[in-house]
Parts: structure tokens; sequence; C-alpha cells
């Protein structure tokens, strides 16, 4: 055999390897976490279990500036290591999953601000808030995703179309619907919001919500205890729904 046919096989089943390997890992963090038995019924349950596991929150939180930006299970929460994510790289903010099909649950603007959609974006808005409400002086960035089907058909309200900049909302306004898009990702997605809150870069930009480093722990902002170090703990406004500095 060819040693560049080999060379390729070998890369292949390596790819092949660590991606079941990868596969395993998620599943046994899934079944094994605080909250692996509500992830369990989520999955495996019918529409009624799944009902009972909604947080709908179109009201802000006593003391909260923001609203829950669309209803459903929080599933992934902030700093969560379930896979995709890990230790070394947590997840950036919250994944709220849809007991409906794709293009079916609302999306809401969850605070005033500005929004702009990137060219090419097609299933993520970007909202600028120049006055971070707890923290004054500081401006940063609510960042929706996941707003179009499994084949990149957006679900984005015709509002914002790729090139919108800064076009102020206030609070509660529609934004689009829930959607199954994966980003040509080699797993397939549940139907879900992905919300995140964006660190400025100090030159009134945005920075890479990507990095974990450059978001900011949502929970003080929703009144919820949305961080995955809260563990177990029932998703309802909490006073101090913060558990980490």
């Amino acid at each position: 055999m060819n040693r560049f046919v080999r060379a390729a096989l070998l890369i292949i089943a390596i790819f092949v390897v660590a991606y079941v390997g990868w596969r395993i890992f998620s599943y046994v963090g899934s079944i094994t976490g605080p909250r692996a038995g509500q992830y369990w019924l989520w999955a495996k349950g019918d529409e009624a279990t799944r009902a009972d596991l909604v947080t709908v929150q179109r009201e802000a939180c006593p003391g909260a500036p923001f609203i829950l930006p669309a209803d459903g299970f929080i599933g992934l929460l902030y700093a969560d290591t379930n896979g995709p994510y890990s230790a070394a790289s947590p997840h950036q903010g919250i994944d709220i999953f849809s007991n409906a099909d794709p293009g079916v649950v609302p999306v809401l603007a969850a605070y005033d601000g500005y929004v702009s959609r990137e060219d090419g974006w097609r299933s993520a808005l970007i909202q600028r808030v120049p006055d971070d409400p707890l923290v004054p002086g500081r401006q940063i960035w609510l960042y929706y995703a996941h707003m179009a089907d499994e084949a990149g058909n957006s679900f984005i309200e015709p509002a914002f179309p790729p090139g919108t900049s800064e076009l102020f909302v206030e609070r509660g306004t529609l934004l689009g619907y829930t959607g199954d898009y994966n980003g040509n990702a080699l797993w397939d997605v549940w139907v879900h919001l992905h919300f995140s809150i964006v660190q400025d870069d100090g030159r009134g930009r945005y920075t890479n919500e990507l990095e974990f480093a450059n978001t900011i722990d949502p929970s003080p902002y929703l009144g919820l205890p949305v961080h995955y170090a809260n563990g177990d703990v029932p998703m309802e406004c909490s006073s101090d729904p913060a558990c980490c500095d």
C-alpha cells in the first residue's frame, strides 16, 4: 500500500477514534453532572415532561434588569463543562432549549439596546448596551444565536436583515425564533437559543464570544441561577443568583 494512503488512513482512524471518544465523554458528562436528571428527562421525556422543565420569565425578576429572551429549558448553563464544552473551554453563555419545532418559539430582546447583524450572519444578532445596568459606565453586548433551521434558513425577523447596524430596540422586542442551526458542526443540535453577555474591547467593539474569558455570567442580569457551579437548584428568580465572584 502506498505510504501516503497509509498515512491518510491513519489520520482518518485517529480522527474517528477522537470523535467517538469525545461523544462518549460528552454522554458520560450529561448523565453524571449536577443536573443530569433534568437533562435526561428533557432528552427522553414526552411533551408533558418537557413542559415541566420549561422556564418562562417574560417579566424581569425582582431587582434584575433582563428578561429571559426565550421560553424553554435552560439546559446548558454558563461555565457548563458538558460536551461539546470542557473544563478547559467552558460554555460562554446559556442554551435555552425549546419544547417546539424550529421557527416556533419567539426570541425577545433581553434589554434595551442597539441591534446589529453582520453580513453573512444566518442565525445570530448582537445587541450593544451602552450602559451596563449593573456596572454603570461599562458597555456590554448581548449575543443571540441559532435562529435558523438546520439548512441555514434564517428565523430572524425581517426588520434585521444582514448588514443591519445599530437599530434601537426596547426590551421585549421580537428578534426572531429559535432554531437548530449548527453552523456546519459535526453534530446535530436541539432547537434552542444561545444567549451570552460579551465584553466590550474598550474601543467600542464586541470581543470574541467564543473565548470564555470575554463573557460575563448572566445570572445577576437575569435574576436566575444560571451558573453551572450552582448545581441542581430550582431555576427560579433569586435575590442572590450569582454563585461566584
